[in-house]
């Protein structure tokens, strides 16, 4: 529960954002960095560095981008602030377009990449790294990887700058079992480079805390986790619920427990997450949630035996 090496990373504004398009106000964001900073997390993820070409500033808020006069804003006037964390998807980025680290108040650069992808991370890794910047590569989907392609990746990136390689369970299919596993593996190659394993949960069947206790217990030091758990469909692994684990402190919960009910609390009646049976399902069978995103976008959202049928029966006709 203590020790010195953990870093916890709050991506509240980056994952909630793929709940509603990143169009937060400008002033949920800054209550959200605040909070982190007054209760000690070590980052505050404040969205995405995307391509304008790819991705309309006309349909998507200021997080999907995180341009530097914004983040600048956002992060301003806190006395000893949370580091600023910025996310980048391979094929998404307009590389020439980041800054250096000298010109941008960004500390750590997150990779997202799926297993087959890990090569062009590496080039990212590379490419962040010579501007300045600490990085990390979140491996997602990390439960449909098999296990020859993910240690060859790990063995590479072993050879890179790279701060910390993530655990990301995006389905959240695994159990703790497969947690201790992965971190083993992970720490197998990558802790005699020095470089750190993190993990990144959701919550399909209850267990994105359960499963990060069990990532800390066989030693991931880089912890994820959002506030009141908000995430794309189910969420993430609750940070109020890490802080109030973790025996550091450096952690205090009050701050968040007050953005909770100033910010959270109204922002739940707007938009949904948090554990809902669609999620429970597509994590049970080890699927991306985008059908039980839309099936809860729909009119029969609430329709579960059927919804489980039609996944079931597409798969058996596979």
């Amino acid at each position: 529960m203590y020790r010195p090496e953990i870093k916890t990373l709050d991506c509240s504004i980056r994952d909630g954002g793929l709940i509603n398009d990143h169009l937060f106000d400008d002033s949920f964001v800054k209550a959200v960095y605040r909070a982190c900073s007054l209760a000690g997390v070590d980052y505050c993820e404040v969205g995405y560095q995307l391509s304008k070409k790819q991705y309309s500033p006309g349909k998507f808020g200021k997080s999907k981008f995180c341009d530097e006069d914004f983040l600048r804003e956002v992060t301003a006037g806190v006395p000893n602030g949370a580091k600023i964390a910025t996310m980048v998807d391979i094929g998404r980025v307009e590389l020439d377009a980041v800054r250096e680290k000298k010109e941008s108040v960004v500390d750590l650069m997150r990779v997202a990449c799926y297993v087959k992808d890990i090569d062009k991370a590496i080039d990212y890794v590379k490419h962040f790294a010579a501007k300045g910047y600490d990085t990390t590569v979140n491996i997602m989907a990390i439960s449909t990887a098999l296990q020859p392609d993910l240690e060859e990746g790990l063995r590479q990136l072993a050879e890179t700058p790279v701060k910390a390689v993530y655990i990301v369970d995006s389905y959240g299919h695994l159990f703790s079992e497969q947690v201790h596993f992965l971190v083993k593996l992970y720490r197998q190659y990558l802790q005699p480079k020095g470089i750190e394993v993190g993990i990144h949960t959701h919550n399909n069947r209850q267990l994105a805390f359960a499963n990060t206790i069990e990532a800390i217990r066989k030693g991931a030091n880089y912890l994820d986790a959002t506030i009141y758990g908000i995430g794309r469909g189910p969420g993430n692994c609750p940070l109020e619920l890490l802080l109030g684990f973790l025996k550091n402190p450096k952690f205090q919960l009050e701050p968040v427990l007050e953005v909770i009910e100033k910010e959270f609390l109204p922002l739940r009646e707007k938009i949904e997450w948090g554990y809902i049976i669609p999620y429970m399902i597509t994590g049970i069978l080890n699927q991306h949630p985008r059908s039980a995103i839309a099936l809860r976008a729909g009119k029969d959202k609430d329709k579960y035996a059927e919804f489980y049928r039609g996944l079931v029966n597409d798969r058996e006709a596979l």
